[in-house]
């Protein structure tokens, strides 16, 4: 921070200390210390329900509750403000957010055209002067009139008279309500806002036969709003729900590059249908604060059956042509999938995100194999992940015979073409690869080396085992009619 910002930062602080606001004077306040208790449902892409609930003391007729330390990025529109425990006492007549927030800057742009003093500090003595100036601009610096001269930069502490109505320390939304009966009254408001988001996050560790995983889940919240929930009773929502876009959508700057990370182990968090949805309860409040990335438990689940397996996918555009080569140590696919039932022990509903596989090497130290993105998963569905691409099992595949067959009937063409694949094991022990082929158009198979299987329309499927430190060869002939 300059020294120009410093100085008028203490001309801020001494504004505050005097409890000089020209904010109008039967204006009601209700911050944090008023707040009983709040609720939060944060759904996917960037949106959340806030309910807040405060105790207030409302007096008789028209007058402005000035609500605070609500979000920054609140969607004014959707504000509701209603009292639980007088039921109608009120109807509000208007409303208005303010969040231009009090700044040095925003200080200084509202006092352009207006009169501030200057306050100097002889360095030889440590008196203090005054004089009048009006401030010019303050777009890249300030530009001052002070007398007759014009004087550029900070030329001593700036003091002002008062701090503008329009500014505000916090985001408040300003009600303007006709009140029946003065009381004191539990009052709730509830609005969307956009500043709060979640994910899923998995880790899941393979056994080491490979043959089940260990899985957790994680929610990751985070908070760029501008204002802090606390001891908030939070519910997420997993699914795609339809919003209207707007034209003109608004953005506030109150987002910020770095969020402090916090962990909370808990219980798994409870799980129900909403609509077409699914809902997640935390079944304890807890506090997310402003500009806080959190992290709470989601699922738990160990030895988790699941399977591994390894494929080589082909192509379809060589089947209508001569290419001959096809390619040399050809990547092999890792999978790993595993069934989200109750037999399986899991049969929870799981949100998208992302999921990370963790193997312990020889040594019992857990290391990093691979991850993927998973979509929002139903209960008894399978997940499938694909880990990366196999070091040891590569394979070599090339046409070895293409030719035009006659014509069968006209405006048809038909092609017999046949193929090599090579495939190569070095672990030390023997493992079985998919090959997959989308094969286009009408085809059969007419000569293979192994047994395949149809999969569906397009595909032809053949499962290959190739022994320990060795290779096997998978030739087939198929003709195509296009």
């Amino acid at each position: 921070m300059t020294n120009q910002y410093k100085l008028i930062v203490l001309c801020i602080l001494s504004t505050l200390s005097t409890g000089v606001f020209s904010i109008e004077s039967d204006e009601l306040r209700s911050g944090l210390s008023n707040q009983q208790s709040v609720a939060v449902t944060i759904y996917n892409h960037n949106l959340a329900l806030v309910k807040d609930l405060r105790k207030v003391k409302l007096a008789s007729g028209v007058s402005n509750l000035a609500l605070r330390d609500v979000s920054a990025q609140i969607r004014p529109e959707t504000a509701l403000l209603r009292s639980l425990s007088n039921p109608g006492s009120f109807t509000t007549l208007e409303q208005n957010f303010d969040f231009d927030l009090l700044t040095p800057q925003k200080l200084l742009e509202k006092y352009v055209g207006k009169n501030v003093n200057i306050v100097r500090v002889n360095p030889a003595t440590g008196a203090e002067s005054s004089e009048p100036a009006t401030v010019l601009s303050a777009n890249n610096g300030v530009v001052m009139k002070i007398g007759n001269r014009i004087e550029t930069g900070m030329p001593g502490r700036i003091v002002y008279d008062d701090v503008p109505a329009n500014l505000r320390d916090r985001p408040t939304l300003v009600t303007k309500i006709n009140n029946k009966t003065a009381t004191e009254q539990t009052v709730e408001l509830s609005y969307l806002t956009g500043g709060l988001g979640w994910k899923a996050d998995y880790v899941a560790e393979l056994s080491p036969k490979e043959d089940s995983i260990d899985l957790s889940g994680w929610v990751t919240l985070t908070n760029t709003s501008g204002t802090s929930y606390n001891n908030a009773k939070l519910q997420l929502v997993a699914g795609d729900v339809n919003r209207v876009q707007s034209e003109t959508p608004r953005t506030l700057g109150m987002m910020r590059k770095s969020a402090d990370m916090v962990m909370e182990s808990s219980a798994p968090m409870a799980e129900e249908s909403l609509l077409e949805y699914h809902l997640y309860s935390l079944d304890r409040p807890t506090t997310i604060a402003e500009n806080q990335t959190k992290q709470v438990a989601l699922l738990s689940a160990n030895n988790v059956p699941a399977r591994k397996e390894l494929v080589l996918r082909g192509a379809d555009y060589y089947y209508g042509a001569s290419y001959g080569d096809l390619g040399q140590k050809l990547k092999v696919g890792v999978f790993v999938e595993f069934d989200n039932k109750e037999a399986a022990k899991l049969g929870m509903p799981l949100p998208k995100g992302v999921m990370r596989m963790y193997k312990k090497d020889s040594q019992d130290n857990a290391q990093f194999i691979g991850e993927d993105n998973i979509d929002h998963t139903p209960k008894n569905e399978t997940v499938r992940l694909k880990l990366g691409e196999s070091f040891d099992v590569t394979a070599n595949k090339k046409q070895t015979d293409f030719k035009t067959m006659p014509r069968p009937t006209k405006g048809n063409s038909m092609y017999e073409s046949a193929y090599e694949i090579i495939l190569k094991n070095a672990k030390k022990e023997r493992t079985t690869v998919t090959v997959q082929e989308p094969i286009p158009a009408d085809w059969k198979i007419l000569k293979e080396s192994h047994p395949s299987q149809k999969a569906t329309s397009n595909t032809a499927v053949w499962k290959v085992e190739i022994p320990a430190e060795g290779k096997t060869t998978l030739t087939y002939r198929v003709q195509v009619k296009y």
